[in-house]
């Protein structure tokens, strides 16, 4: 539990740095360089799709070579490196590429920290461990945005984009110093000639196949947050207030993420699942049709719900039907997947915003949601699968 509650930490005081950043972009790009939906939709899309790429790769190294904590630890440095390009910016193009630098780091992380937290977890208690991890993950991101929304609205000291972007490379650097105190797990380091993992992908169980085809399409219904902050502002909110929201978002699911992850423990992931794709879908619904301030308030607290549903129980679920030598890798593709449908469906969201209205993206992606919850009902099975299990079929 101690490692787990580490490696939270470190996901703790990541998160405060780069949710202290990230709601802003979507703000800097419009009013700094007249950025438009499309574009953005653009520059979300490519950061999220190449970064992605890395998961799988990041993943397989971690299953081959071990060193999953130095793996991790390189993943959040470049988190500081990001914050030094895009305080250097001098265009959108300056941003594209600290956001593809800050998304490499994502890539580079994911895999092995979610290793870490597997092997630091007892079986039975994965969709818990994963909670508890995916708190601490949502507490920091809203405590950045809250540091975040008081600096830009602070009457003493005038704080611009790029002041705050300075700021945030503090807690970035805790963040990295909190790798000391864990611990990985010592393993027999004997050498074995291995196969590349894409060879493997036959002998994977098939609902493991299923499930990540159903990440896929629903993914492409999934834009970019930074779509909902413009929502938001397109509602009527300032830029300010458009942070408080999505402080909200965080905060709702730093609360619900662990008695969310300890209850796919008790019935299974593919309830928890279900259920939260079914509430994305009116989530999306209501960014469509939510023409008040207090509608949008509300499907922000939904979204944190959806939120805390499905990482925990996802994330335990794709573990438990991994082969066990294969894990990181798995944990990887899933990551990979998810991003190559990212930059379609950013592209795609910014498209059908500039050419259709701002429901038009929303209503798309509630659509793809109930797809994926109707393939989950009838083709993927709740029984929690043996870890290591592989298909003979």
């Amino acid at each position: 539990m101690r490692n787990i509650i580490m490696l939270g930490l470190v996901s703790f005081f990541s998160d405060i740095s780069a949710e202290m950043v990230y709601p802003l972009i979507p703000l800097y790009l419009t009013s700094m360089f007249g950025a438009t939906p499309a574009l953005i939709g653009v520059i979300e899309g490519i950061a999220e799709s190449l970064a992605s790429l890395l998961k799988v790769f990041s993943g397989s190294v971690t299953d081959k070579r071990g060193k999953k904590k130095q793996v991790a630890f390189v993943g959040y440095a470049a988190g500081v490196v990001y914050k030094a390009i895009l305080i250097l910016a001098g265009s959108w193009v300056g941003v594209l590429a600290a956001r593809v630098i800050d998304r490499i780091g994502k890539g580079i992380r994911t895999a092995p920290r979610d290793v870490l937290v597997c092997e630091s977890a007892n079986k039975s208690q994965l969709g818990k461990a994963f909670g508890i991890h995916k708190a601490l993950d949502m507490a920091g991101s809203a405590i950045g945005i809250l540091i975040s929304y008081l600096l830009l609205n602070s009457t003493t000291y005038h704080f611009a984009y790029r002041n705050i972007f300075a700021v945030s490379v503090i807690p970035a650097f805790i963040g990295l110093f909190m790798f000391y105190f864990i611990k990985e797990k010592k393993k027999d380091r004997t050498i074995q000639k291995r196969e590349p993992f894409w060879r493997n992908m036959k002998k994977l169980d098939g609902q493991l196949k299923m499930y990540l085809a159903v990440a896929f399409v629903f993914t492409l219904g999934n834009s970019s947050n930074t779509f909902l902050l413009l929502r938001a502002k397109n509602v009527g909110f300032r830029d300010t207030d458009v942070i408080l929201l999505y402080f909200v978002f965080n905060l709702t699911a730093s609360i619900f993420s662990m008695p969310l992850g300890r209850l796919s423990d008790r019935i299974g992931r593919k309830k928890l699942l279900v259920t939260g794709y079914l509430v994305f879908s009116a989530v999306y619904f209501g960014f469509a049709f939510g023409s008040s301030r207090a509608a949008i308030v509300v499907v922000f607290v939904l979204y944190g719900l959806y939120t805390a549903m499905i990482t925990g129980a996802e994330r335990a679920f794709i573990a438990e039907i991994s082969p066990v030598a294969l894990k990181g890798t798995m944990l990887g593709m899933h990551s990979t997947v998810v991003g190559i449908a990212l930059l379609p469906a950013s592209v795609i969201a910014g498209l059908l915003w500039d050419g259709f209205g701002a429901s038009a993206p929303f209503l798309f992606g509630s659509g793809m949601s109930l797809a994926a919850a109707i393939v989950l009902i009838f083709f993927i099975r709740n029984a929690n699968i043996p870890a290591g299990h592989v298909s003979t079929s």
